[in-house]
């Protein structure tokens, strides 16, 4: 198995600093990318940590599988997803534990979206609204499910179109890192096909382009840094809101 990437980030056009942090281990099989909240530059050392501490784990697991997890492992999921539950797991911790133990970074806290490849299927974790997609034949179709208020009023089915696009707290997120002790993390799994491209992102990407304006980008141009940079380029001229992180992986078979 072999794992093509390449990943960017941007401060976008309205913001004096960068909260993202992405992170890439082509050794461990392993994506991050994540998008830092709170006060000053609070949301940059969260979405740091979570990288950094997620990074750090599957170093750790990987030399020595025999290591004692911080938690315990769920029945419901297999090794694979037990552990990429538990790095994020880890992760919250760090974080909360150092917005508690110092005022100044009281709030703070980030959410995560990361892919690991292992025996030939994609394992994808997230908290929060932070997006995995994934690219075959020229469709893409997302894989999480944004953790934010929008979404859970359009679950329950109580937004009429036009109130979506006028809704108030489309930035509201309803689960993140470091927001409690303990946090709820999805974990879901795609079995790919040689070729097909995951694209991890912050939501300012996926809040400035179309999903049918990522799919074109992707569809007309093979080169994984360009199309990042094209994505990222996209996002900044329909504005930049925010900062915008982009991460693409294209899975070849062993």
């Amino acid at each position: 198995m072999r794992i093509e990437v390449a990943g960017s980030t941007h401060v976008g056009m309205k913001r004096n600093h960068n909260e993202d942090n992405f992170l890439m281990l082509p050794d461990e099989y392993l994506f991050i990318v994540a998008d830092g909240m709170g006060g000053h530059s609070s949301g940059e050392i969260a979405s740091r940590i979570a990288v950094d501490e997620l990074g750090e784990f599957y170093k750790m697991t990987s030399k020595d599988q025999d290591s004692t997890w911080p938690f315990k492992m769920d029945k419901q999921r297999n090794y694979d997803e037990n552990r990429l539950a538990t790095g994020i797991k880890l992760a919250n911790a760090r974080i909360f534990e150092k917005a508690s133990s110092e005022s100044k970074y009281k709030g703070m806290g980030t959410t995560i979206v990361s892919v690991h490849f292992a025996s030939d299927v994609a394992y994808v974790g997230h908290v929060g609204d932070s997006r995995v997609y994934f690219f075959r034949s020229g469709v893409l179709k997302q894989i999480t499910e944004d953790h934010s208020l929008l979404n859970d009023y359009l679950k329950a089915k109580k937004l009429s179109p036009e109130e979506v696009e006028n809704f108030p707290h489309k930035n509201v997120i309803v689960r993140a890192l470091g927001m409690k002790e303990a946090v709820q993390v999805d974990v879901s799994r795609v079995e790919p096909q040689p070729g097909d491209v995951f694209l991890l992102c912050s939501d300012g990407l996926s809040g400035m382009v179309t999903d049918p304006q990522m799919q074109e980008i992707l569809g007309r141009t093979p080169e994984l840094d360009k199309a990042c940079s094209q994505l990222i380029d996209m996002a900044n001229a329909a504005g930049g809101n925010d900062n915008v992180t982009c991460v693409l992986a294209r899975y070849h078979p062993a």
